[in-house]
């Protein structure tokens, strides 16, 4: 009886310790939710704000191809302007083929593409100014956002400035081997019997470093141009069917983290960003290449 009864009383007492608890388990509880509502609502308040104010410092930016190297924005070259030009629409007219000159004309061109490769060792035989000329006009034909043409092409022949181009380049390129690639990286590419040393650059008649420009300067502002990594990236396409058209090799490389420096020693204007930098010449007689075969067409094209 007498245990029944303390066990009756201690029961009351706790009940009635959480009754009196209660009110203070839910006055914590709310200031709890309060805060936490408080600092959500203030994190998206700043996010907010933040998107608002890059919408309004850019009205135009590749956010999902920009990267950390990306120059930012001249505040002296005056505000972005909104140019309403009246552009005269011309008649046009294409050559039109039999199907099976067409299909000569296709099969021919992918034959001469096929044959393409990369090529790491150069031929120092000069190859005609003229020449590359024609392939830089070439590469210039391509399409782009609005018609902004967003490319700058810098052709290198001089040896003091290709040896410089080359010193930043195997400085930057040994960082990456040794640390910043990862071992995968490093490793797939031994196949290819490449590493930061790039001898190519020096023997190479010519560099070309392909530039795109983030935005166009023009006395009276900033010209906006849209998709220009996407446009620069398709003549880089063109430009590469136009060097191999000419008998001319070359081998595409991106020189992670030496933009900025590049584009100091060549003095372009901060709104260039180095996209992709090609030795261009003629193969030298001992050159090699791997094997490497390509993905047949059932592996590359969908057909609906």
């Amino acid at each position: 009886m007498r245990r029944g009864a303390e066990l009756k009383d201690n029961k009351l007492l706790t009940m009635a310790l959480f009754s009196t608890l209660t009110p203070v388990i839910i006055a914590v509880i709310c200031i709890c939710l309060a805060v936490l509502w408080s600092k959500i609502r203030k994190e998206k308040g700043e996010r907010k704000v933040k998107i608002e104010e890059r919408i309004s410092s850019r009205p135009w930016a590749d956010e999902d191809l920009g990267d950390e190297t990306e120059p930012s924005v001249d505040e002296n070259a005056g505000d972005f302007l909104e140019e309403d030009l009246e552009v005269q629409h011309i008649p046009y007219s294409a050559p039109r083929y039999s199907e099976d000159e067409m299909i000569r004309r296709a099969n021919k061109f992918y034959q001469q593409m096929n044959a393409r490769r990369s090529v790491r060792f150069f031929s120092e035989e000069m190859v005609p100014r003229e020449v590359i000329d024609s392939i830089i006009r070439t590469a210039g034909t391509a399409p782009s956002g609005a018609h902004t043409e967003p490319w700058t092409f810098v052709v290198i022949q001089d040896p003091e400035t290709k040896h410089q181009i080359r010193a930043i380049i195997e400085e930057e390129e040994e960082i990456n081997y040794k640390k910043r690639m990862g071992k995968k990286w490093v490793s797939d590419l031994k196949q290819m019997r490449t590493n930061w040393i790039k001898d190519y650059l020096d023997a190479a008649p010519y560099l070309i470093l392909v530039f795109k420009q983030t935005y166009g300067i023009l006395p009276t502002g900033k010209k906006t141009h849209y998709y220009n990594e996407i446009s620069v990236s398709i003549s880089c396409g063109i430009l590469l069917a136009a060097l191999q058209n000419a008998g001319l090799v070359t081998v595409t490389t991106t020189p992670l983290n030496c933009g900025p420096r590049v584009r100091v020693i060549l003095g372009r204007p901060a709104n260039e960003k180095l996209l992709l930098l090609l030795p261009v010449g003629y193969p030298a007689e001992d050159a090699t290449v791997p094997d490497f075969k390509r993905k047949p067409l059932d592996e590359i094209m969908v057909f609906v």
